[in-house]
């Protein structure tokens, strides 16, 4: 096998010697761990659902990553410039997607979020995530670039009108999500203080109107406060799963997992927990930890004020999804459906973590032999 070369100028040796190493190591180590786990998940998920195939779930999510891994890849290979360009098209066409589901979409389990394509599904607000990163982050480096342009002002529409779509959906845990990551922006940005606590009270407001105006809010928050009620079935038994694998997995023990509604998808951490014991689930969390502080790190060092926003939002929304689902997963966070990224199945997330991470690296990678300066700095 050839070596790569610094002299070699093909895209693939560019995109190596450019991007964040250590950042591409832990996210491999991810994937691995994501696949090894999902073997575990899939064939209990399978039984459940009466599904023929016990490795159904695992083939599907190979389906799924071949494509998930070639988008992470050509993202990468973009320009700032192009990354920007990219994010802005993308998060119209899927806000428009999510328009469309609003009012003619099908209504599953009170819930429109959903497109279906034949045999296929696809959460259209899976994709608007990194796109809203994008053109925020792009409305804000604006504003700090030029003090008249009202970059701040546009940048809150935007999130407004996502944050409106997603309370209509209803999604409440994507929108805590982007406003979390949201708020992590803007302070990079360097605004101040005052509108970050403006910003939290708005969200405890707006939380507070949906325990009081939507039945299933309130029924989560109640079970999280009350975990003896009826409301904390699938969390009592992720909590029991867990508990099930000690330290190093449960050996010959009997699985709890099979009691485990959505063990392949929201609470996949409880079966690491179980098969693989405490210590691999620790690691998963270190490695979320630490890809997104490698991202932060590197997105401080960035000259440009967009790069820096942008990279630093998306990074936040690898590790703020990654605290929401493993959170949940121990009884810390209330009950909220939320995919651990690269782990958990689901054709959607998978897709749109591979376009996230794309743009993530993209933004970080040094980028030799490109000499116009907007390309580097938009």
């Amino acid at each position: 096998m050839r070596r790569l070369s610094r002299l070699d100028t093909s895209p693939f040796a560019r995109l190596w010697w450019s991007i964040d190493r250590p950042a591409l190591g832990v996210l491999f180590l991810i994937i691995v761990i994501g696949g090894v786990v999902l073997m575990a998940a899939g064939p209990t998920a399978a039984l459940r659902k009466n599904i023929g195939s016990e490795f159904h779930f695992p083939l599907r999510q190979l389906l799924f990553m071949g494509p998930s891994l070639m988008i992470m890849t050509v993202v990468a290979l973009s320009t700032p410039l192009q990354a920007r360009r990219l994010g802005v098209v993308v998060f119209l066409g899927a806000l428009a997607l999510m328009i469309f589901l609003l009012l003619f979409g099908t209504e599953v389990n009170g819930a429109k979020r959903w497109l279906y394509l034949g045999g296929m599904s696809l959460q259209p607000s899976e994709f608007a995530k990194p796109g809203f990163v994008i053109a925020a982050a792009w409305m804000m480096a604006e504003g700090a670039r030029d003090p008249k342009f009202p970059g701040g002002a546009i940048a809150i529409g935007i999130y407004g009108f996502f944050a409106l779509l997603l309370l209509l959906q209803p999604d409440f845990g994507q929108w805590a999500l982007i406003t979390a990551v949201w708020a992590v922006m803007f302070f990079v940005a360097g605004w101040s203080w005052l509108w970050i606590g403006l910003l939290g009270a708005a969200g405890m407001g707006a939380l507070t109107a949906g325990y009081y105006l939507s039945d299933h809010v309130a029924a989560r928050v109640d079970g999280f406060f009350n975990p003896d009620g009826t409301e904390t079935y699938q969390v009592d038994r992720a909590m029991e799963t867990i508990a099930n694998g000690g330290l190093i997995g449960r050996g010959d023990a009997p699985p709890v997992k099979a009691m485990l509604p959505d063990a392949h998808t929201d609470f996949i951490f409880a079966v690491a927990g179980e098969e693989f014991g405490f210590l691999l689930a620790l690691l998963i969390i270190m490695l979320f930890a630490i890809f997104t502080a490698r991202i932060m790190a590197v997105a401080a060092g960035l000259k440009s004020v967009f790069a820096q926003c942008a990279a630093t939002g998306l990074a936040a929304i690898i590790g703020f999804q990654a605290i929401i689902n493993i959170g949940v997963s121990l009884r810390a966070l209330p009950a909220k459906g939320m995919t651990l990224p690269f782990i958990s199945y689901g054709g959607s997330s998978l897709l749109a973590t591979g376009l996230t991470v794309g743009l993530i690296f993209a933004l970080t990678r040094t980028h030799q032999g490109v000499f116009r300066r907007k390309d580097i700095m938009p």
